[in-house]
């Protein structure tokens, strides 16, 4: 009993431990995500160019370029991810008279904990230069 009065803050170690260890793996995981969103982020952006980039050829047709786009995410990151995708492609004429191909990808980035879902929103647009046949 005399021990228990003279340190009266036995045992504080740990519970600043798991206070300050929560806090610690809550940052470490939104650092991961903000990676995660950034790589998926370029990846799906990269891949809708070369959609459009393959579209734009002559005697390719621009529907093809949305199958490019999508086979070029799943290569690179999972088929699941290419899945929750939508991608769309069309036909533009930009004020200079140039015809582009453009393939606009949108859909979710999946967050390190499932539970939570889908919350980061993907919406990026890729653009090439039709070829003349």
């Amino acid at each position: 009993m005399a021990a228990e009065r003279r340190d009266p803050e036995r045992g504080g170690a740990v519970v600043d431990f798991v206070l300050v260890s929560v806090l610690v793996v809550v940052l470490l995981l939104a650092v991961l995500q903000v990676a995660v969103y950034v790589h998926l982020r370029n990846v799906v952006t990269a891949s809708a160019q070369e959609g459009a980039r393959y579209a734009a050829n002559a005697d390719v047709p621009t529907s093809a370029a949305t199958g490019r786009a999508l086979t070029a995410v799943a290569q690179a990151t999972s088929t699941g991810t290419a899945e929750g995708l939508v991608c769309t492609a069309t036909e533009e004429v930009d004020p200079t008279g140039l015809v582009l191909v453009t393939v606009r990808c949108a859909g979710a980035v999946p967050t390190l904990l499932a539970g939570l879902g889908d919350l980061l929103p993907l919406d990026v647009t890729g653009r090439a230069v039709e070829e003349a046949a």
